[in-house]
This record gives C-alpha cells, structure tokens and sequence, in this order.
C-alpha cells in the first residue's frame, strides 16, 4: 500500500486537490475531522486532555497561543492520528491512501508514515481570501523542506483538478 501525505499551508487548496483525489476512488483520510471525532469516540481522551493541559476542553482553542499546551494536546492525540489511520488504510484495501494534514510534515511522530509527499502551495493573500484563519496560523506551520510533488495552487478549482490528474500520471498513483 503507497501512503501519499497531502500538505500545505492553511488555505493552500488541500481540502480541494483531496476532494479531487476522493472523486477519483481515492481514500482520503482528514486528519483534522478524523481528529475531532476522535475527541468523541475514544473513552476518556477529553478528561485526559482536560487534566494534562489543565483547561477544559472547551477552552482548547488556547493551543494557538501557547505552544506548551499544543505540544502537550500534540503527544496525546497525534499517536491515536497513527493508529486511526492505519486502521483506516487497512480498512479501505486501497492500494493508494491519502492522508490530508497541515502539520503531519512537521511533526516527528509522523516522519516515516509516508512513501510520498504532495505540497500544495499558494500565494499568501490568496490564501487569506481562501481562509481568513490563515493570518491568524500561519506561524503556527510549515511547508516540508522537501516534498515528492509540488503543486502551485494561485489559480481556479479547474486548474487545480487539471493538476491532480497530472500528479496522478506523474506519482503512478
């Protein structure tokens, strides 16, 4: 099975190229929504949380501000990301699965998860029309020092659909 890691910078256009990738029989694994159902799904994670970062869980949005609390938040959760994903891919029987994150390349936990890396990128004020978190998070992330495939997303969900099916050639996907 060939793990294809999607990322980029808030607003870069991941959410789309995936939705491409989905259209075409893809299985794509959404680290943020999967994260989320997460927080409901496994037994005593929200308490967890709430005890080691001392905040309550609706609060947790502090984690943008205070990097002690999301590195604390990151090492509970992010290895149940690793297994909820590698349950996932088992799951699908795909013989190609995407797993779509802002911050997996960032992240050592996540460094050998992935046979191949896809960058998507675009302009910084397009990405703040796109998404107005972004201004707000963009310190907060980090595009790869290398990735498998880059692509430049400045243009029309058109042009990004054309390149999705380019990427596909190219990766062998």
């Amino acid at each position: 099975m060939k793990t294809v890691l999607v990322t980029g910078l808030i607003g870069s256009g991941k959410s789309a190229l995936c939705s491409f990738l989905a259209q075409r029989g893809f299985p794509v694994y959404d680290s943020d929504s999967r994260t989320k159902a997460l927080y409901e799904c496994v037994p005593g994670l929200k308490e967890k949380i709430e005890e080691t970062l001392g905040i309550t869980f609706k609060d947790l949005a502090i984690i943008f501000e205070d990097s002690a609390k999301r590195e604390a938040l990151e090492s509970l959760v992010h290895p149940l990301v690793i297994e909820d994903f590698h349950r996932f891919a088992l799951e699908s029987g795909a013989p190609t699965v995407i797993f779509e994150s802002a911050v997996a390349s960032s992240k050592p936990l996540f460094r050998d998860l992935f046979d191949v890396t896809v960058l998507v990128k675009a302009d910084y004020e397009l990405r703040l029309q796109r998404n107005p978190k972004a201004e707000g998070r963009n310190a907060l992330q980090s595009e790869p020092l290398q990735a498998d495939y880059i692509i430049e997303n400045n243009s029309d969900l058109a042009s990004l659909e054309a390149e999705a099916d380019k990427m596909i050639q190219k990766l062998n996907l």
